[in-house]
This record gives C-alpha cells, structure tokens and sequence, in this order.
C-alpha cells in the first residue's frame, strides 16, 4: 500500500507536471489544489528538491518546478524516493534486502518467490508511466 506522503508526492509533482515550462507554482496553489497540508507538503518538496526532481526559488515570484521534463520522471522513481522500496515483503527487495522474521529459508519460502515476481511486475509498470502520462479511463 502506498504511504500518504508517496501520494501527495505524486500528487505534488503532477501538479508541477501539468505547468511545466510555465514559471515557478507556489506552494499555496499545490497545497490547496491537490488538498496537501502546506506543512507536510514543505517537507515532501523538500525531499524530492534534495533528490534532484524539483528546483526552487525563494521571494514573492518564487516556488517550484519540475527540474526536469515530466517525461523523464517516472512513478516508480518517486516511490522509492519515498518509499525506499517496491517490495512488499523485506525479503523481496532489490537494495534493502533482508530476511522476513520467523520465516522459513528464502529457497524454499513459496512466499518470497511470488513477491520477487510482483516487484518486478510492479517496477515494470512503474518505471514505464511518467508524470507526461495523461489522465485515462483505463
């Protein structure tokens, strides 16, 4: 399950999306537009400025924007960003592996091998949809 914060990530940065090119968004018109309280919203575009996706500039003409095209910034980017990881078992992941407690060895937990198949399904998916993707009834 996604975390809040990974959602008003994503929430954030299509926002940026939907105005890139156009000049800095404050974050009062993020906040109120994708209904993100204005002081957890600080933190995530914080976060994801440290992580090289948005650039900011401060004064009465400043905000945020994307610091790339929407194009090159993927789902699954901004989920590890905020999640740290696509799998949902510990033992499923790719850079933060580590054995499930009170669990069988991996060779022989049916358990792990479908989890090591649904991060991978899910990575695909995720890598594959950016910010530039738009909106559909699928």
């Amino acid at each position: 399950m996604l975390s809040q914060r990974t959602r008003y990530a994503i929430r954030a940065l299509l926002h940026l999306a939907d105005r890139y090119g156009a000049g800095p968004v404050q974050l009062s018109e993020i906040a109120e537009a994708q209904n993100i309280p204005a002081k957890f919203l600080t933190v995530i575009l914080s976060e994801m400025r440290r992580a090289g996706l948005i650039e900011t500039m401060r004064g009465k003409e400043g905000g945020y924007w994307l610091a790339r095209p929407p194009a090159e910034i993927s789902y699954g980017e901004i989920v590890r960003l905020t999640r740290g990881s696509l799998a949902l078992v510990p033992c499923a992941s790719r850079l933060a592996h580590q054995p499930c407690e009170n669990c069988v060895d991996e060779a022989s937990c049916r358990i792990h091998h479908v989890m090591l198949a649904v991060r991978d399904e899910t990575a695909r998916i995720l890598d594959m949809v950016s910010l530039a993707e738009p909106l559909s009834d699928a």
